[in-house]
């Protein structure tokens, strides 16, 4: 072991001097600040040391570590400095005679692995908070303008995300850091103008950074007021099957280019922005398809027709969801059929299931149009198609043929299974339908009966499902609504409008069930409009009723 040695008439270091273990750097220094000894470890990684200078010249950057380490009673901490770009630990160790060792650690490796360490913990938390950010939004539009923000504040001086939509236009958003938002323009761009690019858009992999020569950038490329362009990453946003867009990271002239670890967070950023964009468009062609198909799920909306009142109203079994098992048509008179047809039923089950099945049996009865007025017919051919149906479902219904004569109105009632109608006249009666029948989809044959009446102006017929006599409430919420509490409702709509009845009857029992679950609800009303002019309010003009 090679040691230098000051002179003898300075300190000389006791035996606990820690010299003599090992090959390692150490420099022992007195309590003036003069170099006792150095070993030529610490003289290979300090050049310019030498025993028996003062440590103020040849080591200045610890001389103030040595003298105020001196003047403590207690053992002084290590200090760090970096020696011709290596990162050097210097730990003291005193001695007897106040001389102090100071053991010299080449640290440059180790603070390298911890600044990468550091790096990849802040890209990683980086990308966790981006994947938070970006799942918590299905909208398209958000997701794109999110991902455009999330990279500007993290990534690059700016950043544009360039999203393909139909007729070769593209939807970009731009944001530049410290911005407060994205902005998003619609607009056609020529992908040829900026390299990689177009491959980009496709879904090829990126080309480096620096084979992209950030003057040959088109003006579109840079947001106002950026300044000049000094490096450009561009890279693809993968989705689902096919690529989500592209993402494009600027930085400024004179900020330096993009490293190779850069551009690989900015890749693995532009996964998760493509992912969370292609799930979003997913969700909104897939909302698109479902809003398309519920449109001609749902009831449709019911007016005067052939001098005839009517009104419906519907609710489905959960808030959520907008069809179910209920529904009702008015299908107008055909060639032959002598009259209109209304239609309530109910599906047996809730929910998407059994809309769709409700859709099967309204496509059915309108190929069985030209039946209309020969009810028991029509019930049997509609009960041989579904008798014949993979789904073990069955509905009932209630038919009805409406016909205007004169004032009145001829009434021809068909029930299948179903709650026969309530027919509210004028004074204030109510009576019930004398039609019954056997549900239809759940036996081979079948049998019903048609009961025949007819509407004075100011009269209705009531049709409604079971959901509204079965909806359970009242004080303890067990009881049901029931037929003598709808009858009592009904008879107070005597003389009322058919919407205004619809609105009653539905209203009373949404009250009576109050937050209690309920089967879907459907209500029909066909009336007899007044023939008379109600008087104004100053008895001059036409009233609400007019024939």
């Amino acid at each position: 072991m090679s040691v230098v040695r000051a002179s003898a008439s300075e300190p000389t270091p006791t035996t606990d001097t820690p010299r003599d273990a090992g090959g390692a750097a150490a420099l022992t220094v007195s309590p003036s600040g003069l170099v006792l000894e150095a070993r030529q470890s610490a003289a290979a990684l300090l050049p310019q040391l030498r025993a028996g200078e003062p440590l103020a010249q040849v080591v200045p950057w610890l001389a103030p570590a040595h003298d105020a380490a001196c003047g403590r009673a207690e053992a002084p901490g290590p200090v760090c400095d970096v020696v011709d770009g290596r990162a050097v630990d210097a730990r003291p160790v005193r001695h007897g005679d106040g001389s102090i060792t100071w053991w010299l650690i080449d640290v440059t490796v180790v603070r390298s692995l911890r600044d990468e360490l550091r790096l990849e913990q802040a890209r990683a938390s980086f990308l966790a908070e981006a994947s938070a950010a970006l799942l918590g939004s299905l909208n398209v539009l958000r997701c794109i303008e999110i991902s455009a923000d999330l990279a500007a504040s993290r990534l690059a001086d700016a950043a544009l995300v360039i999203a393909p939509e139909t007729r070769g236009r593209c939807q970009v958003a731009s944001a530049v850091t410290g911005t407060r938002t994205a902005r998003t323009v619609l607009r056609r761009i020529d992908t040829e103008q900026l390299p990689g690019l177009a491959e980009a858009l496709q879904g090829f992999p990126p080309v480096p950074s620096r084979w992209i020569d950030p003057a040959l950038a088109p003006a579109w490329l840079a947001p106002d007021g950026f300044g000049e362009i000094g490096s450009v990453v561009v890279t693809p946003l993968p989705g689902h099957g096919v690529p989500a867009g592209a993402l494009v990271l600027l930085r400024r002239a004179g900020s330096g280019p993009f490293s190779e670890g850069e551009e690989t967070t900015a890749r693995e950023f532009a996964t998760r922005a493509g992912l969370a964009m292609s799930a979003a468009r997913m969700f909104a062609d897939q909302a698109s398809i479902t809003d398309t198909l519920m449109r001609e799920l749902l009831p449709p909306t019911l007016q005067h027709l052939h001098g005839v009142e009517f009104a419906g109203g519907y609710r489905p079994s959960q808030d959520h969801e907008r069809v179910g098992g209920d529904f009702y048509d008015v299908h107008p008179a055909v060639e032959g059929s002598g009259g209109t047809l209304a239609v309530l039923g109910d599906v047996c089950g809730k929910g998407l299931e059994a809309a769709v099945f409700t859709g099967k049996i309204r496509s059915a009865l309108q190929a069985l149009l030209p039946l209309a007025e020969d009810h028991p017919r029509l019930l049997r051919l509609l009960n041989d198609a579904l008798i014949t149906d993979a789904h073990a479902r069955f509905v009932t219904m209630v038919l009805a043929s409406v016909t205007r004569r004169g004032a009145d109105i001829r009434l021809r009632l068909t029930c299948a299974g179903h709650p026969p109608p309530l027919i509210i006249r004028a004074d204030g009666r109510v009576e019930e339908a004398a039609t019954h029948g056997t549900l239809i989809g759940a036996l081979p044959s079948i049998e019903s009966t048609t009961f025949t009446t007819a509407l004075a102006p100011g009269e209705t017929c009531l049709l409604y499902t079971d959901g509204i006599t079965e909806a359970q409430g009242g004080p303890l919420g067990r009881d049901m609504f029931g037929e003598d509490r709808l009858r009592r409702v009904a008879a107070e709509c005597a003389g009322m409008p058919a919407e205004a009845v619809v609105e009653r009857v539905q209203m009373v029992a949404a009250q009576w069930a109050g937050r209690n679950s309920h089967d879907d609800m459907a209500v029909m009303a066909v009336t007899a409009p007044h023939t008379h002019h109600l008087a104004a309010v100053d008895g001059r003009g036409p009233g609400r009723f007019t024939a």
